[in-house]
């Protein structure tokens, strides 16, 4: 907040900075200029004079002290537009009580009872509440074999027109912080009666599908059910049970099976059925992404963290990132979800076809495609784009098996260049042509000449797509719910179900509400992230271990290198010149040990894929998927948050077939060679440099350089680690 000008009373006249660095100054007046100051604030901007540099508004609310966390985000949600406040005590009042409800006789007769028929279990992430989703799976006669998606009836409990109802729609989606949740649903719905939780009784929407040996579909079915699923599994304990973990081992990690006394030979017979179970689930999962993959599935990849929080919350107790593991499980649960939403989009379209609720996702421009063809080239790779099918056979064939992080850069490139993925209604689309694409459908693959029937979905190789399976966080699953249990109905009962439900008008306007505020959602889970990310670091000393790491280069800039860190989910610039024209040589150690970017003159020569550093001591090039050792680093703003900064430390680059040395695969290594730098420093000190025309330029003695340390102890390390 800078002071502009001081009326005759108390007001003050102040310009205050917005976080948006799009927006200029905005003047206020206020009478608590002093505690503002270190505050974020909301402001209203009311007019803007053309003869004025700033436009002016007024003081609106204090939100809290600048670097709280709670404060700053609570400025996430609120630069993203998403308001989630208490739930009002009239929308409570509505709902059934938590400690009375039990399950309708009226219910239990209309709907179809898998609880004593069906083996019904739930895998998620460790510790999650809002139970969406649940699966069967059952070996019938003639190798029939049954599989089951259950997902919360959520419509059963959120009625149209209630105030439950006006405020989901509202809300559209959950928020998933870094270190929280916003649900759409209050937590008697979203943590209890809807979530699908072990041991006791829920409604549920299913679909039941009967497939023969091969897995194919011989019928499916489609209606309410009552079910109590038996097991709330982990991902990681699904996975152990897959891989033929002993009962000994595992039994621990089952609730339902840690308090129960029971004989040995029970428990593994009630594991073995478990496993088999999830065993069968794997298989059929496994051939439907196979056949999906044969229409031209695109498997995208990303680099995921988990913000690991101490007890107390606060910026001192984020204890570690944590890069989250892939599983083939969570390819599994997956296929299973993606099977259901499929299934469920053909039977709501075939019957409502003006007034679905459908999720697309149209093909990319071909343009958009140019870096991820010119990061594949500087390795030999050729990525086709024509069709996703192309894509997607370009990207299993790009890989290096010397580095395991090229491929992933390379999906990661190509997640950048798809279009978003979005809800209509059928009746605003009616399969019209798009003019402005130049790709057509054949089957599920979609190529670039002609124009395809915009209901497809690109990425996942499908020509009927919506969401279903997670009413509990998202709206438009409830308005799919809707749709489809009104198909059923008047399929069963022969009434006109289908008149209680939205209009295509309507359903349209719900379907871009819904999707500018999911889109808002993502952005807002992606600025948490990168704030914990930068408290993280900002914890940590510059010379700790873990701020220095290894990136590899993805981008070249006109003035530096855009760096992706796997260990951390850290992206960023690395930048080879600063404002003054001045070019980083590699890090200098300062007298104290710490280890700093020098500026010095010189010139960039900047090509499509590599950047030359030319400077006094020397010369360095970097080139796109070359492997980089960089300092993290957090620039702090008083007017904007925290932001992740990279320093080149080594402008050395890394042979892949290396990388499996402890300097950059375990903090162990990290720690003997910095702590091999600071020793060199203190038996051989840095002395200024002179200046002398052969050395004018110099801030290191060659000798005395980081890059010479880090190149010399970086040899060692390709010992044998014992």
């Amino acid at each position: 907040m800078e002071k502009a000008e001081e009326s005759r009373g108390k007001t003050e006249r102040v310009l205050v900075l917005p976080y948006d660095t799009r927006i200029p100054k905005i003047r206020i007046g206020t009478r608590q200029a002093d505690l503002l100051r270190s505050h974020r604030i909301v402001v209203q901007i009311d007019t803007w004079s053309s003869a004025s540099q700033y436009p002016d508004g007024h003081f609106v609310r204090n939100i809290g002290p600048i670097g709280d966390v709670e404060t700053e985000t609570a400025v996430i949600m609120i630069e993203h537009g998403l308001s989630f406040p208490t739930f009002s005590r009239d929308l409570l009042n509505e709902l059934p009580e938590r400690e009375r409800w039990e399950v309708e006789v009226e219910e239990e007769e209309k709907r179809r009872d898998l609880r004593e028929t069906h083996l019904v279990f739930s895998i998620d992430p460790q510790g999650c509440e809002d139970v969406d989703d649940t699966l069967s799976v059952r070996h019938l006669k003639k190798g029939v074999t049954e599989l089951g998606v259950h997902i919360a009836d959520v419509s059963h409990f959120v009625r149209p027109g209630s105030l439950t109802d006006a405020e989901a729609q509202r809300r559209s989606t959950s928020v998933y912080l870094a270190d929280r949740r916003h649900d759409m649903l209050p937590p008697v719905l979203s943590a209890h009666l809807c979530s699908l939780l072990s041991g006791v009784d829920r409604y549920a929407v299913s679909v039941v599908w009967k497939m023969d040996q091969n897995y194919d579909v011989k019928s499916v079915w489609f209606g309410r059910t009552l079910i109590r699923s038996r097991y709330k599994l982990s991902y990681e304990v699904a996975q152990q049970l897959c891989d033929g973990a002993a009962a000994s081992d595992i039994r621990g990690d089952i609730p339902e099976l840690l308090n129960l006394d029971l004989s040995q030979q029970e428990l593994e017979k009630r594991l073995e059925e478990l496993r088999g179970a999830v065993k069968t689930l794997s298989e059929i999962a496994h051939c439907l992404k196979q056949r999906r993959g044969e229409d031209g599935a695109v498997y995208l990849d990303s680099f995921e963290v988990k913000v690991v929080m101490g007890e107390e919350k606060g910026t001192a107790n984020i204890e570690d990132l944590v890069p989250k593991q892939h599983l083939d499980v969570h390819d599994t649960i997956a296929e299973c979800m993606i099977f259901a939403n499929h299934w469920v989009a053909k039977k709501i379209h075939s019957s409502l076809p003006t007034s679905s609720l459908l999720r697309r996702h149209p093909p990319p421009s071909q343009t958009r495609f140019t870096h991820l063809r010119t990061c594949a080239g500087v390795r030999g790779f050729q990525i086709l784009t024509g069709s996703n099918k192309e894509l997607a056979e370009s990207l299993d064939n790009a890989v290096d098996p010397h580095d395991p992080e090229v491929n992933k850069i390379f999906r990661i490139l190509a997640t950048q260049a798809m279009s978003q993925a979005e809800y209509f209604s059928t009746g605003s689309v009616s399969s019209y042509h798009s003019t402005g694409s130049s790709v057509h459908s054949t089957g599920s693959s979609f190529h670039s000449t002609g124009s395809p029937d915009q209901f497809s979905h690109y990425g996942l190789a499908l020509d009927y797509y919506t969401h279903f399976t997670s009413p509990i966080r998202r709206y438009a699953d409830v308005i799919v719910h809707r749709q489809l249990l009104a198909v059923v109905e008047e399929e069963k009962r022969g009434e006109r179900e289908r008149e209680k439900l939205p209009g295509n008008v309507q359903l349209a306007e719900y379907c871009q509400h819904m999707n500018s505020t999911h889109r808002a959602a993502q952005l807002a889970q992606m600025a948490s992230t990168e704030m914990f990310q930068a408290l993280y670091f900002s914890n940590h000393e510059r010379e700790d271990e873990r701020c220095v790491c290894v990136g590899v280069v993805y981008a070249i800039l006109t003035k530096g290198v855009r760096v992706q860190i796997p260990r951390y989910g850290v992206k960023g610039v690395v930048y080879l010149e600063d404002k003054a024209g001045l070019v980083a040589q590699p890090a200098a150690v300062s007298e104290a040990g710490h280890c700093s970017v020098a500026f010095a003159s010189g010139h960039l020569k900047v090509e499509e894929t590599r950047v030359t550093v030319t400077h006094p001591a020397g010369q360095y090039t970097l080139t796109l998927l070359d492997h980089v050792t960089v300092r993290v680093g957090v620039e702090v703003s008083h007017a904007h948050g925290p932001s992740i900064r990279l320093y080149l430390m080594s402008c050395c680059t890394v042979d892949p077939r290396e990388r499996r040395s402890p300097l950059f695969t375990s903090d162990r290594g990290r720690k003997e060679v910095l702590a091999g730098v600071r020793d060199d420093l203190q038996s051989k000190p840095v002395e200024a440099p002179s200046l002398s025309s052969s050395s004018s330029f110099s801030q290191t003695p060659p000798q005395s350089s980081l890059y010479c340390l880090v190149q010399r102890l970086h040899n060692l390390s390709l010992q044998d680690a014992d």
